[in-house]
């Protein structure tokens, strides 16, 4: 595609300018505000309706010296492209609308009409879009068109898809595939995505590392924990333990025999079952309050407790309503001073009585009409702004009494409520008192277990009365056996020191053997994250490759690599290794813009004419298939040259070959 002619009239502030550019390349010189980037807006607007800023509200109309449209002007572009060896006019009109109401004697701006044409024929909007897409859409157009466009005016993750449509995504079994030592990923991974399966190393890893932190300290605790046994023998001990336990023994069976003598054993038997009566009716009783005690629990349990939260509801409501309330009253009275001072305005009317356009005098009934007619307007938008007003007002009041009203009922509400919270709190209250006193009285002996509690008493005084005779032989037995026992206690000391010993060394040697197969572990998954580390370096290099083989001068890095070593999408333009966004002069913007078209022009099968703005900051653009624009703001050293370049100046190539940029 070429660009024949370019034609303009009264935009953006040029009257009139043609482009005779023949199909040709063009370098179109000017000082700043001679119009130079106009072209490229009128041409883009009339394809697309937009500047070249992608706008669709930028200001097309010729200004006076105020600032202010002039009116009654006709804005056109017009422009012959060449197609496939074809010619094409294509036309736009953007006129403004005049309408003259019925009785009035002037025309009033009423907006703007756009007016299309093909090849001088009228045509709708929509067949001339229709034409338009036909040749290419407007994306791929304004792509193809401004070399700053892809990097500037798109999103980063719409430049990633464009680039990953034109060459292709790379599928992790790809990256696999292209690395031999990453073939053991394939098994290990077992179907999970390489995301999911790094964080579940290091999810892994962060836990096997904070276990063989704890393991030293507890291999540390366990040794400063182990009892001391030098000197002591377990199997000395032991014998010396089993021959006190059989002294023991004997000695406590000599005792029974002392102790169970007719009289005694059958008042020992008596007391027992006064004892064993005792527990069962202390069991019996417990029950029963125990029983009595739930019932209340339950009772208290069924008492709702839900005034409380409707209470805090319906205070918020009520809260809420006076902040409304305490707003409305200052706009009530701030629409009554509006209705009085639009009550009081007065017509006021100026006309000449002289026709603006001959100089003669109107006749009386014309004038008389005009100021009729005027005085019917000013009373009809009096009326108006008044029934406004006042509708205004109704509606503030009616809110207003609405949610008085409504706050009258919430009080009514929130007391009731208030008294219905103060009856619950007292039931549960006196149920309260009423399991505290369940529960002393579950304490209290009645007179039926003390009866028996009496005569448990009196046997146990009969029996020691029986026994008193024998207490001397019997005292001389349990001497002996609490010289036995302690002794025992000492074997048994001696024997539990030995265990304790060997229960410590035991569990040192776990936790050792612990800490040898968490750092096997740990150095299988560190083992299995590097090949995931490689998986990613691999990745990012045969895509970004992948991409960048597409390119002559522009790079693309498509990957951040995070802290964590995961992949984040991007998608930043380089050259020689300067970032686009960051630190690429004026000059490299456009070359690296340019390399970006030509690839992008062999994928879309299309070549616009470009639109090269600012070129004076590139001495030589890279060679191209399509027909370039140069917009050049000329270095202007003398008089002369200002004056020369305060106004456009176009020269036509007549060699096309430019030279590559290097």
């Amino acid at each position: 595609m070429k660009l024949i002619r370019l034609h303009l009239t009264n935009f953006k502030g040029i009257k009139s300018f043609t482009l005779e550019a023949d199909g040709k390349g063009v370098d179109i010189y000017g000082d700043n505000a001679t119009g130079k980037t106009t072209l490229m807006d009128a041409f883009l607007w009339l394809l697309f309706g937009k500047d070249s800023a992608n706008r669709k509200d930028f200001d097309i109309k010729t200004l006076d010296e105020s600032g202010e449209p002039l009116h009654g002007l006709d804005h056109e572009v017009e422009a012959v492209l060449e197609i496939g060896g074809k010619h094409i006019k294509l036309k736009k009109v953007f006129k403004e609308k005049w309408t003259k109401k019925r009785g009035s004697a002037e025309a009033l701006f009423s907006g703007h009409t756009t007016d299309y044409y093909i090849d001088d024929v009228p045509v709708k909007q929509k067949d001339y879009l229709d034409r338009i897409e036909q040749i290419a859409t407007e994306d791929v157009f304004r792509l193809l068109t401004n070399p700053k466009y892809f990097n500037e005016q798109l999103h980063w993750q719409d430049r990633r898809q464009i680039l990953l449509e034109i060459c292709g995504d790379i599928s992790d079994e790809e990256v696999i595939a292209a690395d031999k030592k990453l073939s053991k990923l394939t098994e290990i991974m077992d179907g999970r995505a390489m995301d999911d399966y790094r964080a579940m190393l290091k999810a892994q890893q962060k836990k096997i590392n904070e276990e063989l932190k704890t393991i030293p300290v507890r291999i540390d605790e366990a040794t400063r924990g182990l009892p001391d046994i030098e000197g002591l023998d377990a199997k000395k001990a032991a014998d010396k333990l089993s021959s006190l336990k059989n002294s023991i023994k004997k000695k406590e069976q000599a005792l029974v025999r002392i102790d169970s003598g007719g009289e005694i054993a059958e008042k020992t038997k008596q007391m027992r079952e006064l004892e064993a009566g005792l527990q069962e009716l202390q069991n019996e009783r417990a029950a029963k309050i125990q029983k009595q005690i739930e019932q209340k629990r339950a009772e208290m349990n069924a008492i709702p407790f839900g005034a409380l939260g409707e209470i805090v509801v319906h205070k918020k409501t009520l809260e809420g309503n006076e902040q409304v309330i305490e707003a409305l009253s200052p706009k009530l009275q701030e629409l009554r001073d509006r209705w009085h001072e639009v009550d009081g305005k007065t017509f006021a009317f100026k006309q000449s009585d002289t026709c603006p356009t001959c100089g003669q005098s109107l006749p009386a009934e014309q004038l008389q009409a005009t100021r009729e007619k005027a005085l019917a307007e000013f009373n009809l938008q009096k009326a108006e702004e008044l029934k406004n007003i006042t509708q205004q007002g109704k509606d503030a009041k009616a809110e207003l009494e609405r949610l008085k009203t409504e706050n009258m009922g919430l009080q009514t509400k929130i007391a009731k409520l208030q008294k219905q919270h103060e009856q619950d709190e007292k039931k549960v209250i006196a149920i309260r008192k009423e399991i505290e006193r369940l529960q002393q009285q579950a304490v209290m002996p009645d007179e039926k277990y003390s009866k028996m509690a009496d005569k448990v008493f009196e046997l146990q005084k009969e029996i020691e009365d029986l026994k008193a005779g024998t207490q001397d032989e019997k005292n001389k037995l349990r001497e002996k056996i609490e010289i036995l026992e302690e002794s025992a206690g000492d074997a048994e000391k001696i024997l539990s020191t030995i265990s304790l010993h060997e229960q410590g060394k035991k569990r040192i040697e776990e936790l050792k053997k612990q800490e040898e197969t968490l750092a096997a572990e740990y150095a299988r998954l560190e083992e299995a994250l590097f090949l995931t580390e490689e998986f990613v370096r691999s990745k990012v290099r045969l895509l970004e490759e992948k991409i960048n083989s597409k390119f002559r001068m522009a790079r693309f890095k498509m990957f951040n690599v995070l802290v964590n070593g995961a992949l984040e999408e991007t998608c930043e333009t380089l050259y020689e290794g300067v970032s686009y966004s960051t630190n690429l002069n004026a000059g490299h913007l456009i070359i690296v813009g340019m390399d970006i078209i030509r690839t992008l022009s062999e994928h879309y099968g299309f070549c616009p004419p470009i639109f090269v703005d600012n070129a004076e900051a590139v001495t030589d653009l890279p060679k191209m298939d399509a027909q370039v624009i140069r917009l050049v703001k000329p270095e202007i050293e003398t008089e002369a040259e200002r004056e020369k370049y305060s106004k456009l100046v176009v020269k036509i190539e007549e060699n096309e070959k430019i030279k590559e940029a290097v």
